[in-house]
């Protein structure tokens, strides 16, 4: 129910039958960044978001009978334009609008996989928008997970929109791009990623690079692929990464991390050649790189967090 100033609401988002909320979530690491952040004993995940207007909207949200159940607060009344922008990028973000049958269909075809199908694993967890995706991103290259975290924590804190002393929102672009690379440094710790994200921040707030039209574009996975390429501070690894998270699955993403973790899979912990993995996940072609990153973190699922 809302209440009548439109500052704190409930909705139901109805799910695809092969959805599963909680693998969804937990599908990668951005559940752990803020402004995502849940809560493994109740199984919910909050999330702060911008509406069209630029207000913070706290929105925690959990699975019931075949559903999403969000409730939301915000810091002015959303309306009905508002509320329904917020449903719109919790949909985006869960990427419930997708249509993963053809990758369950192959899973069932191959018995290591159809551990995925029975979960109803694959979706990948993503960003509201496709700037805070990359500037995450390139917050995941040549470090920890903790200092990742350290840096998107200072990024959000420094710069985002808040509603409260518990909720902020990723900051918009222009919120980054009005600052320093001193600044990146000094409060984000980002060391010498400021100046890609700072450059990025610019090249958004400007109007000089779209990266939204990125999650619509028609364009063949080797020319996305490339294009992310051309950001500042976005490497192959990153590249691949991120086309993930605009549905195309035909790139692996390799890293130390998930090399290391195919080799224990594979060879005994023996380190093969990045050419070894390629070949090993070519005939599942434009899914390789989903079934590669699900069979990478199969042991979340099995240990931590998919019953």
């Amino acid at each position: 129910m809302n209440d009548p100033a439109g500052l704190r609401g409930t909705a139901v988002l109805t799910t695809p039958r092969d959805f599963n909320f909680w693998a969804t979530v937990t599908s990668h690491g951005w559940y752990d960044l803020p402004p995502f952040s849940c809560d493994p004993e109740s199984r919910t995940l909050t999330l702060v978001l911008r509406a069209p207007d630029g207000t913070p909207v706290a929105c925690r949200m959990r699975e019931a009978g075949g559903a999403v159940v969000v409730r939301f607060r915000a810091g002015r009344p959303l309306g009905a334009s508002g509320r329904g922008e917020i449903r719109r990028q919790i949909r985006s973000c869960l990427r419930m609008d997708e249509d993963l049958s053809g990758f369950h269909a192959a899973a069932r075809r191959e018995p290591r996989f159809r551990w995925i199908a029975r979960r109803r694993a694959g979706r990948l967890l993503r960003a509201p928008t496709v700037f805070e995706d990359v500037v995450k991103m390139i917050c995941t290259t040549n470090c920890t997970w903790a200092l990742t975290r350290q840096m998107v924590t200072g990024i959000v804190e420094e710069f985002g929109s808040r509603l409260d002393a518990s909720a902020v929102a990723f900051p918009a672009p222009e919120a980054i791009a009005g600052s320093s690379e001193r600044v990146l440094r000094s409060h984000c710790s980002t060391g010498y990623r400021a100046p890609f994200i700072l450059r990025l921040a610019e090249e958004v707030a400007s109007g000089r690079r779209d990266l939204e039209a990125l999650r619509h574009t028609q364009v063949l996975s080797r020319e996305l692929f490339d294009t992310l390429k051309e950001i500042s501070g976005v490497g192959p690894y990153a590249a691949g990464n991120l086309l993930k998270l605009l549905g195309r699955y035909d790139y692996l993403g390799l890293d130390s991390w998930v090399r290391a973790r195919y080799a224990t899979l594979h060879h005994g912990g023996r380190r093969v050649k990045d050419a070894t993995i390629e070949r090993a996940f070519a005939p599942w072609g434009a899914w390789r790189g989903l079934f590669f990153w699900l069979e990478m973190t199969r042991h979340w699922h099995d240990e931590k967090f998919t019953p």
